[in-house]
């Protein structure tokens, strides 16, 4: 039932009916893990009523020009025998990485290159599961500080 909940008046809302803008830290986070990126991200979400399943777009700007073919090439090569990083091919939805064991899925289906003057931008998307991606995720990390 939608009524107030604090400051935020969108929160307030009612989830299973609506796409609620919403803040982050993921942004933030990847700076403080990769410092190189410090202060160079931006991150927004979109809360939506599916049981769980995400999606994530990464908008770049690149010191070289690219296609989104070699774009496409480089993360299926990076992902080759990676247990933490999928790619596919496939037309998927949310509800088709629920149960992955992956940190994500990059899905080259969905990438662009868009010119704006000399720069390109150049849109990825990867899809998770914040459930249980996630927990594979830490029993990962886990397993890496526990062989140090």
């Amino acid at each position: 039932m939608d009524g107030p909940r604090g400051k935020d008046l969108r929160a307030s809302r009612a989830a299973a009916e609506n796409i609620i803008p919403h803040t982050t830290g993921a942004a933030k986070a990847i700076g403080l893990v990769i410092p190189d990126l410090s202060g160079k991200l931006k991150g927004h979400a979109q809360r939506v009523p599916v049981k769980t399943g995400s999606v994530t777009e990464l908008v770049s700007i690149l010191a070289k020009k690219v296609t989104a073919e070699e774009v496409n090439n480089a993360l299926k090569k990076a992902t080759h025998h990676n247990e933490s990083f999928g790619y596919t091919d496939e037309e998927i939805v949310s509800s088709d990485v629920i149960g992955s064991h992956f940190g994500s899925v990059f899905d080259a289906t969905q990438t662009e290159i868009t010119e704006v003057g000399d720069l390109q931008l150049v849109k990825t998307v990867a899809w998770y599961d914040n459930e249980y991606g996630f927990v594979t995720q830490l029993i990962r990390t886990l397993d890496k500080f526990v062989k140090l």
